[in-house]
């Protein structure tokens, strides 16, 4: 891999979320007032960075050699053989969406015990090993996710032993009745705490009023489908969807595949195909009027908000542009969300957005925590930027460091060996073209003033805005109700009568 990045050209790192996660930051502690003498400084240009190159990064990734074994595994594999270590994914085509609409959450769950015990080994003799290795072993699926994936990392030299493990953990699980059951009351205990958070009830009320009752509006699974799970649940829809023909193995690292070749063949060779439709993807619904969903938190010394709109799928013609967009307004502390709400009107310690794509529409949100009497104030410094981005085009130097920015975050992304697998997985996934990853920083470049503004007219979308608030009604409802029609919840998730 041959990557020439200027020495100068390295800006913060910012999350952008593929999947439906929040960035929330503290509001509680005292924050420093604004500018001299009380000076806005709404809009300012930051001053004092160090020179940026102007060049185009170029990148030249090594391309993955794939090979299919006879009973329609695909294998995939990158060479990296900086240091002797290797990451792999066994991904299958069979996430969240292939659950049965009566038992949500089954494709998490039978992820999660995966590892709790085999024909041959027990939930302590598996981690035990893995520790004894300096191994990783993990496996997880999201309620609305498309896929399964079942990863692990280690040591080359220890490659035969981890996949040793690896492959009895995918084909031989056994689910025992204690560990289910252990698993069970863990995943209630664990949603019991969760309704104490006013982080988690945000996103669970934020997602169901986006969502509805498509999969992805669930952001844990239902109390009955925890409760009713068995293990002869989970041996069933193992046997059923975890399939060679289903399924993909991604290596990265100090492997090359004639040395590897054999050894999936030895592990994974005998593993019977069969016959498996795929899980049908759910569009999105279309989005509602706009509406705001305040969930009593009696007490709260802050609000957390929570604004978003319906946005686009992983392959749509507008991914870039609103990457861009999204940067501008509110990825990471040089965007203006963050600029405005924290360093001009001290609301806050941050304030960010987000955006997520699937096979269905995603979302774009931008979400903060601010102190309960400044709740009013932070909702319009929203509604203020969000009108900006889409009613005056980006002017040039702000356009020019974020993409940038984007652009070096992406180089450097490609040292860790995770992300070059999940670059493979979500080419693969996404039939993405081959040469994807190395055009990304030309798409980005590509990107202009009137495409950032047509991506925010068209998914920061004010008639049909979802907001979120979590904190003390009393407070803060009326303060609400002046920008919108209003709903109220409390932390069980049910709406409350009009009035209340």
């Amino acid at each position: 891999m041959s990557i020439r990045l200027s020495a100068y050209n390295r800006p913060c790192t910012t999350a952008l979320v593929l999947a439906a996660s929040l960035a929330f930051s503290s509001a509680q502690a005292p924050v420093p007032p604004p500018g001299p003498q009380g000076q806005s400084i709404k809009g300012a240009v930051l001053k004092g960075k160090a020179p940026v190159s102007k060049e185009i990064l170029k990148v030249q990734l090594p391309k993955p050699q794939e090979v299919t074994l006879q009973n329609g595994l695909r294998l995939i594999v990158l060479e990296n053989h900086r240091v002797p270590t290797f990451s792999i994914q066994m991904v299958f085509m069979s996430g969240g969406l292939a659950d049965p609409a009566d038992h949500r959450g089954l494709a998490s769950f039978t992820a999660s015990l995966l590892r709790e015990g085999t024909r041959k080994l027990s939930s302590r003799e598996i981690a035990e090993q893995i520790e004894s290795l300096g191994a990783a072993i993990s496996a997880g699926a999201g309620l609305s996710s498309l896929t399964t994936t079942v990863g692990a990392s280690g040591l080359t030299e220890n490659l035969d032993a981890i996949l040793d493990i690896f492959s009895q953990v995918i084909l031989e699980p056994a689910f025992p009745q204690d560990e289910v059951e252990k698993f069970k009351n863990r995943t209630l205990a664990q949603l019991q705490f969760q309704r104490s958070l006013p982080q988690f009830l945000a996103q669970e009320r934020f997602s169901g009023s986006i969502y509805r009752n498509h999969p992805a509006g669930l952001v844990t699974p239902p109390i009955e489908s925890i409760q009713k799970t068995t293990p002869e649940d989970l041996a069933r829809f193992h046997g059923r969807h975890y399939q060679p023909n289903n399924a993909m193995l991604a290596v990265v690292g100090d492997v090359t595949l004639r040395e590897l070749l054999p050894k999936v063949q030895q592990a994974f060779g005998a593993w019977r195909s069969s016959d498996l439709s795929p899980a049908e993807v759910p569009q999105a619904p279309e989005p509602t009027v706009t509406q705001i969903h305040l969930i009593d938190r009696p007490g709260s010394v802050q609000t957390v908000l929570l604004l978003g709109n319906l946005a686009i799928e992983r392959t749509d013609p507008d991914y870039f542009p609103l990457l861009v967009m999204d940067k501008i307004v509110g990825g990471g502390p040089a965007a203006r969300l963050f600029l405005n709400l924290r360093e001009d009107k001290s609301y806050t310690y941050g304030a960010y957005s987000s955006f997520s794509s699937s096979k269905f529409r995603g979302v774009w949100l931008a979400s903060s925590e601010v102190r309960t009497e400044v709740t009013e104030g932070a909702m319009r410094e929203f509604l203020s930027e969000f009108k900006r981005i889409r009613e005056e085009p980006v002017p040039a130097q702000e356009l020019a460091d974020a993409k940038r920015s984007l652009v070096g975050n992406f180089a450097l992304s490609l040292e860790e060996p995770q992300s070059l697998l999940g670059n493979i997985v979500t080419q693969k996934i996404y039939n993405l073209a081959p040469d994807y990853w190395d055009t990304y920083p030309q798409k980005v470049a590509a990107v202009s003033a009137e495409d950032v503004q047509r991506a925010a007219q068209k998914y920061v979308n004010l008639e049909h805005l979802q907001m979120v608030a979590v904190g003390d009604a009393s407070k803060v409802r009326d303060v609400l109700a002046q920008f919108g029609a209003l709903e109220l919840y409390d932390a069980e998730g049910k709406q409350m009568p009009p009035g209340r």
